[in-house]
């Protein structure tokens, strides 16, 4: 087996949500978590702190720390560690800082397809969602968000996935330069998910990085780069203006976060750098295997490789299949994958299947749902 995949037999002994949602003659590509082990200074991490029993309240600026160097090194950006707070997790991050910038009822622009619980969280702290759906080739559709943005009467957020979940698509520095314009000038607040940033192969623009983006904030964390949805902890970065409005949360934000946790994204971005460039290299590889097979054995889906996340979004619109394909693939295929309405109005007839597993799954769940599509 090529890479740092697990075999099957080894992961179907796991509980987690990948593993005990379907029974076991499904192939489960759905859920956003990898086939590996952990990394190893992670798994010392967590070992160690185990064994001394540290399990108590996380303090100190010891993830700022290792996130900082990690920055600077893969991307050239130095956040400043006096603008950062450790979050639970992206999610409850995202929500505090939305809090803050908006009040009940005000919109939240979101770029369909885009990660579905964007969805439930606008609607959970009672704001308002406004769709601008990605462009045709997933990429920002700035004329359209600058129209939006006009309309806008009162304070309005725009809460970006950068990467793009589930397309895959980073944005470029020109893109995300436009868009800090138009927020600018229409007194729109830019709230940023980052989490998939450490799974980008080439080039990428942190949101803050650009010019304009002093009442931005931007959440990272080690979660989706080194498998760690299970270790709940994040990192919010504040722009230079609202960098204010971070130390107003209240302590149970901080408090929220889990100790070991912070010990493991910590050690994952300090040290987990040549286990994560295996990754990434692994990962290349799953993409071109994938588009070979879609290419051979899928006729009428269509698959873009994107250079982030671990994540395919296959447009099977034109395969001839009789209703939501992923129930079209679950119950004749055994495969199960994100059905695409999931991500907003422009996934109907979309599926998003996860590539963080083994050449020989790809091969398989492709011949499966090969064998769903109409003869």
């Amino acid at each position: 087996m090529t890479g740092p995949w697990l075999p099957l037999e080894f992961l179907r002994k796991r509980t987690t949500q990948k593993w005990r949602t379907h029974p076991s003659d499904v192939l489960p590509l759905f859920v956003a978590e990898m086939d590996t082990a952990l990394a190893e200074p992670v798994a010392r991490a967590v070992t160690d702190a185990v064994a001394l029993g540290d399990s108590g309240y996380p303090i100190g600026i010891a993830y700022a720390d290792a996130f900082g160097e990690f920055a600077a090194k893969r991307w050239g950006w130095e956040p400043s560690v006096a603008h950062t707070l450790v979050v639970p997790d992206v999610m409850a991050g995202l929500a505090e800082v939305l809090r803050n910038a908006t009040d009940p009822g005000d919109p939240i622009v979101i770029n369909d397809p885009v990660y579905p619980p964007f969805y439930e969280l606008i609607r959970h702290i009672g704001r308002t969602v406004v769709e601008v759906p990605l462009t045709a080739d997933h990429r920002l559709d700035l004329d359209a968000l600058a129209s939006t943005f006009a309309g806008f009467s009162g304070r309005a957020a725009h809460l970006l996935c950068n990467p793009q979940n589930p397309t895959g698509t980073v944005h470029t520095r020109e893109e995300l330069t436009t868009l800090a314009e138009l927020a600018t000038e229409h007194g729109v607040r830019v709230v940023v998910d980052e989490i998939h940033a450490p799974l980008v192969t080439g080039p990428y623009t942190p949101y803050l990085s650009v010019p304009g983006t002093g009442t931005a904030t931007a959440v990272h964390s080690a979660s989706k780069g080194w498998n760690l949805a299970g270790l709940k902890a994040a990192l919010a970065i504040a722009g230079d203006d609202v960098a204010g409005e971070l130390a107003a949360l209240p302590s149970m934000v901080l408090d929220g976060a889990s100790h070991i946790a912070v010990r493991a994204h910590s050690a994952a971005f300090a040290d987990g750098g040549p286990w994560l460039d295996e990754l990434l290299a692994a990962l290349d590889r799953n993409r071109a295997l994938l588009a070979e097979l879609v290419a051979e054995h899928l006729p009428g889906v269509r698959y873009r490789p994107a250079p982030a996340t671990f994540l395919a979004w296959l447009d099977c619109r034109d395969a001839g299949l009789d209703g939501d394909p992923a129930a079209v693939f679950l119950e004749r295929a055994k495969v199960a994958l994100v059905p695409g309405p999931s991500f907003g109005t422009s996934g109907a007839g979309h599926v998003r299947l996860n590539i963080a597993t083994s050449p020989e799954v790809i091969t398989e769940a492709v011949h499966r749902m090969a064998t769903a599509l109409p003869r």
